[in-house]
């Protein structure tokens, strides 16, 4: 998730344990303990694909979380004994503000090693675009209430209640994400088409359109599916992966860790004397977030590439087509 909603998420969750004791400081660190895991992004792990699927591994492990808070706790408090309660207080609402900011990454699409060390698997189960702003408002009411009323018992009521409210809206998209995949799904089985890769995410800022990646053999299909549609209403488009194009460089690590990250849901293509992968869970079709040269034609035949990271973000623009694409299934998001 974007840096604002963890803030507010920690600083909700602090206030709710800590905000009786301590009042608005509770939001305060919790917003600082809720943005903590995201500091690995100022690690260097030795180039983009690195830093990409690196990024949400051990600051981001529950194993390595629950290891952390107490030392922190402990140094914030310095208890006589480990049984003191506001030591406890403190390990709790430091473990909860690290651990609800790993499952919110882990309802997003990019993947969380939420399991590390013993296992590198980049967990997902993608019921949020990564940034939603109907489930980061009711935490920056909370949030905001806990910073400028000095009524705290009103203040705690608030919190509650926006806590309630924002995990109601995940319940929500769990929800449409069944709807949407029985959809897409019978829609794919209609047209003869049996992926043996399919995830579907929401679409930028809602939940109610998703956007749904399909994998068959060498070709993917991008799926677009609104919780209004019908059947017939879904709409589907392939395009071939090139996957001919990653041959001379099948055996590079790198290009193995990126079909890995990716789930194998990626591409191949070429533009001029460079070779690109990309990862088809993130953007739309023709606008990519993560793109990597992975290889590179020279008069001698094709070598490895730079393993620059090519951003195709797509255009603002374009939020207008998704608003419409919601009510209307006549307009065509793929291109």
């Amino acid at each position: 998730m974007d840096s604002v909603t963890q803030a507010v998420l920690g600083g909700a969750v602090s206030y709710a344990i800590l905000g009786q004791r301590i009042g608005k400081r509770a939001a305060l660190y919790g917003a600082a303990f809720g943005t903590l895991p995201d500091l690995d992004v100022l690690i260097d792990f030795g180039g983009p694909i690195e830093n990409m699927t690196y990024h949400r591994g051990f600051s981001h492990s529950f194993l390595i979380q629950a290891l952390v808070a107490p030392v922190l706790a402990w140094m914030i408090t310095r208890p006589k004994q480990l049984t003191d309660s506001v030591f406890l207080q403190w390990w709790l609402a430091i473990f909860f503000c690290f651990i609800t900011h790993s499952l919110a990454d882990l309802f997003t699409v990019y993947g969380t090693q939420i399991l590390w060390p013993l296992s590198a698997h980049p967990f997902s189960h993608s019921l949020l675009f990564i940034i939603d702003p109907l489930y980061t408002l009711p935490l920056i009411i909370a949030f905001v209430s806990a910073l400028v009323s000095r009524n705290t018992h009103r203040n705690l009521k608030i919190n509650h209640l926006m806590l309630i409210v924002s995990t109601a809206y995940l319940c929500w998209s769990a929800s449409a994400k069944v709807l949407i995949d029985e959809k897409a799904m019978t829609a794919l089985n209609f047209r003869g088409i049996s992926p043996a890769v399919y995830e579907s995410t929401p679409a930028p800022f809602n939940t109610l359109l998703w956007r749904s990646v399909a994998i068959a053999g060498d070709h993917y299909y991008e799926i677009w599916t609104s919780v209004f549609d019908e059947i017939d209403d879904v709409q589907i488009i392939g395009y071939p992966r090139n996957l001919e194009l990653l041959e001379p460089v099948a055996n590079h690590s790198s290009v193995q860790r990126l079909q890995w990250f990716t789930k194998e849901q990626y591409k191949a293509w070429e533009s001029g004397d460079k070779i690109f992968l990309s990862d088809l869970r993130m953007g739309i079709e023709g606008a990519y977030v993560f793109n990597f040269e992975v290889a590179k034609r020279e008069i001698d035949g094709v070598v490895t590439g730079s393993f620059a990271q090519l951003e195709q973000r797509p255009q603002l623009s374009r939020m207008t087509e998704i608003w419409q694409r919601i009510f209307d299934p006549s307009v065509e998001l793929s291109r």
